[in-house]
């Protein structure tokens, strides 16, 4: 977009999946899998199907010419892709040029959730493991040029983009030119916390197909755009188009949340990776609750992006914000203050059509907003906002003053809170 937003009045989103005809002087669509119809499929589960695909997928991003790794951050998905292409890279071309070894990176504050996780998994798996640290000032101070390469003003996708963007320069420093990582497996498999409240199998799986179709305008615009800032290349295995379709006919009742049975989220990847004779991974690596990669780089993270903003939009501004930015009007104060950062460099009204909007709990589209009624006064990316299914929800979550009760009846609410999510854990 920034090549366009200077010398174009009017610009738009090239689709994914799409082709341009000049004749009839429109888009179409050419990309039509089985799962785009959002038709509830029916296939059998089999874990030996899901885990031969997607070990094919990995395998086939293997193919390089230049120095690789893999971005690890200790969740279930980065780890599978790092336990999937060390077991690989010994019988592949590829480790006869750049060895056997495996890099893997890591990013995070000290201390972080990711760092240890990742640490742990790299020790597993023996690999060449790079753990990259930054601190929230550096982070603050990188806001701009992140804003600058994802043209989003997306709160979600800035939160991600940063460490994201900072990791992929140290990356490509040591010489590095690709990176394989871990973005699809939440959308395909529904591992957000908020798919917890899934109310049955139908919603389930046609969230889980809007949140495919939606990729372009979040978890892969940070992974494509904050990686080749630095010229970095990030493949996908599990975007792979076979491994999508694969994974989108299996019946939705399996991937759904089930506290009786013993499922938590993306239940059938874990058991189809779950070998007690090779294992791949530390049983409670295989099974760690979902960590959102703008959470597990640090809690503190989004706490001081939050502060931060606290200190540069005022409250009279953010009352105001309805007449400044009247379309996607931000409802946050960080919201605001990323938006005035995209608006200096994008001021066109064609450039922020391009970006989505709409409530959103823990990554969720506007339409699972409605599955719980809570969620509507807790909106927020982060995973904490699950109320009732992140380990570490946010403590202050319904407030007497927002919600009217009185204050035993909120009090309540919390303690509920409290045993739901030990529940789950």
């Amino acid at each position: 977009m920034k090549a366009l937003s200077d010398d174009c009045e009017r610009f738009m989103s090239f689709l994914p999946g799409h082709i341009y005809s000049s004749k009839q002087g429109a888009m179409r669509r050419w990309y039509n899998p089985p799962w785009f119809s959002e038709q509830i499929p029916s296939t059998p589960y089999d874990p030996m199907v899901l885990r031969k695909a997607f070990e094919k997928a990995v395998l086939k991003r293997l193919m390089t010419d230049v120095p690789f790794g893999v971005l690890l951050s200790g969740g279930l998905d980065s780890s599978l892709v790092a336990a999937v292409a060390s077991r690989f890279l010994a019988e592949s071309e590829v480790a006869c040029q750049w060895g056997s070894q495996l890099h893997t990176f890591c990013v995070g504050l000290k201390g972080s959730p990711d760092l240890k996780a990742a640490q742990e998994v790299a020790d597993y798996l023996g690999t060449r493991h790079h753990e990259f640290h930054f601190t929230v000032q550096e982070g603050i101070d990188a806001i701009e040029e992140v804003i600058y390469h994802t043209e989003t003003y997306d709160v979600t996708t800035i939160r991600a983009s940063t460490p994201m963007f900072l990791m992929s320069r140290k990356i490509k420093s040591l010489g590095v030119k690709m990176v394989i990582s871990g973005e699809g497996s939440d959308e395909i498999f529904g591992g957000y916390l908020y798919f917890h409240k899934a109310p049955n199998k139908e919603e389930f799986h046609q969230e889980t197909c809007r949140k495919i179709k939606a990729l372009h305008l979040y978890d892969c615009l940070r992974a494509n755009k904050s990686t080749s800032a630095w010229g970095l290349e990030a493949r996908v295995p599990f975007l792979d188009k076979e491994f999508i379709n694969i994974a989108m006919a299996i019946d939705p009742e399996w991937k759904m949340i089930r506290p009786d049975l013993g499922r938590i989220e993306k239940w059938v990847l874990r058991n189809a990776f779950d070998d007690d004779q090779k294992p791949y991974l530390p049983k409670h690596i295989l099974y760690r609750q979902k960590e959102q990669f703008s959470d597990g780089v640090g809690y503190s993270w989004i706490d001081g992006l939050k502060d931060h903003a606290n200190k540069q939009v005022t409250d009279a501004m953010l009352i105001q914000a309805s007449f400044i930015y009247p379309e996607n009007t931000p409802t946050t104060k960080e919201g605001y203050y990323y938006r005035t950062i995209f608006e200096k460099f994008f001021p066109k009204n064609a450039a922020r059509s391009t970006v989505p909007g709409g409530p959103s709990v823990a990554c969720s589209t506007a339409k699972a907003v409605e599955w719980d009624a809570a969620w509507s006064n807790n909106l927020d990316p982060s995973g904490r906002a699950a109320l009732g299914v992140h380990a570490a929800a946010y403590e202050e979550s319904l407030g007497d003053k927002d919600t009217n009760q009185p204050h035993g009846s909120s009090q309540k609410l919390q303690e509920g809170l409290v045993e739901q999510a030990a529940t789950v854990v």
